[in-house]
């Protein structure tokens, strides 16, 4: 049995979660959200708690159980608390402006590549080397911050491009030269 499926998705006070034939709609202080799940799955909820059931062992089902379960305790947490992620913008000259919703990058290119948030995602540029993207769905918080991050990753051997706040980038060593030579 699925350690993470089996255990049931506690619903807070000012949360409501409505179960109509496949969709899980799920709807809190900080927005709404709907997900389809599998045909395979069950969910089930009593006011208190959602619960994910699955038909059998198959491998499939196994997979879809916990993943089903863990996909409604994103959307509860989503709705109740929210999700961000930063970004940090390193390098001499790089940095980002906020543009309307959006935000603007300077980072090294020639055209400065502009980013519009999807439904649902706010975007903060608190100061000119950071960036704050957050929202209630957590899958598209994370592209979004994803979209942004690859539009410079972060190279080895300077360390400069945009990074995920906590993120280690290993450095390499340059080219080292013999004086003998």
């Amino acid at each position: 049995m699925s350690r993470i499926g089996k255990a049931p998705v506690v619903i807070p006070a000012g949360v409501k979660v409505n179960i109509a034939a496949r969709t899980v709609k799920v709807e809190g202080p900080k927005g709404k959200l709907e997900f389809t799940h599998h045909p395979d799955m069950v969910v089930k909820s009593d006011g208190q708690q959602v619960t994910v059931e699955r038909p059998n062992d198959a491998r499939q089902n196994r997979a879809l159980h916990g993943l089903t379960r863990a996909l409604v305790n994103n959307m509860v947490v989503g709705v109740t608390k929210g999700y961000e992620k930063k970004l940090k913008v390193e390098g001499v000259g790089y940095q980002a402006v906020a543009k309307g919703k959006g935000v603007e990058l300077m980072v090294g290119f020639a055209n400065k590549p502009n980013f519009q948030p999807p439904e649902g995602i706010t975007c903060q540029v608190p100061d000119a080397t950071t960036i704050v993207v957050s929202g209630a769905d957590k899958q598209k918080v994370g592209q979004f911050a994803a979209e942004i991050r690859a539009a410079k990753k972060p190279e080895p051997y300077k360390g400069k491009g945009i990074r995920y706040e906590n993120e280690v980038v290993r450095r390499k060593e340059g080219k080292s030269f013999s004086a003998g030579k």
